[in-house]
């Protein structure tokens, strides 16, 4: 009789290498008090010292945002590419990478209009005086998004996309693997490497230190050194 053997049990026999660490992140950058409705009442009126507070009075802050990014990829010579509907924007990233010559920089920007939580001013009429006011409600709408596809000399490849339209939310996008690939590079520790990982390392215990490096502190100084760089609000 023959007994069928697990995966686990199979994997054992065949695996040469076992770390434990990071592999794609995807976090979010905002704002917290805009996030919600009181908190934009009060960054138009109190911040900006409107005395009606409307999504109109934030248009001035959306032209001159987009104009920045336009201007950005004008003065560095960047490429600026118009994601086309149900294009993989991975397979695009890839193949302007792997021509990229530099290890720090911006290797292009991407447009897509991606459907996303706004704030929008409705017209409301008091029932008891019969008096109009406006009134901000959160919705949704299609807006363009921006993204930064980069190289970092510490962490490789990434990505930070940019929304358009207030509260000018974030996401940012990095892989743990390239991190640490980056790192072994540094030290000059041999290694074979996977699309996402690593195969073998000739320092497997320094490899497991690496992967447990990648903190909070170091992905929120990634974050910072970008912002620095790129146009944003």
């Amino acid at each position: 009789m023959r007994v069928a053997q697990s995966v686990a049990e199979i994997l054992s026999k065949h695996v040469v290498l076992e770390v434990e660490g990071i592999d794609r992140m995807y976090l979010n950058v905002y704002v917290p008090r805009l996030q919600i409705v009181e908190g934009v009442l009060g960054f138009l009126k109190k911040h900006r010292g409107h005395k009606v507070a409307s999504t109109r009075l934030v248009e001035p802050i959306t032209r001159a945002f987009v104009s920045a990014i336009e201007k950005f990829v004008q003065n560095n010579a960047i490429p600026m590419i118009c994601f086309e509907k149900g294009e993989r924007k991975e397979e695009v990233a890839a193949r302007l990478r792997a021509r990229f010559p530099k290890k720090d920089g911006v290797i292009f920007v991407g447009k897509a209009q991606e459907k996303c939580t706004v704030y929008r001013t409705e017209r409301r009429r008091n029932p008891r005086t019969g008096k109009h006011y406006a009134w901000i409600v959160k919705s949704t709408a299609l807006v363009n998004h921006y993204y930064f596809y980069c190289v970092d000399r510490d962490f490789g490849p990434f990505f930070l996309k940019f929304c358009s339209y207030f509260p000018y939310n974030a996401k940012l996008c990095l892989n743990g693997h390239e991190y640490v690939k980056c790192q072994l590079d540094q030290q000059g520790i041999a290694y074979a490497a996977l699309d996402n990982g690593i195969l073998s390392c000739k320092q497997p215990q320094r490899l497991q230190s690496l992967c447990n490096g990648l903190s909070a502190e170091k992905i929120d100084t990634l974050l910072r050194k970008w912002l620095a760089r790129l146009p944003h609000i």
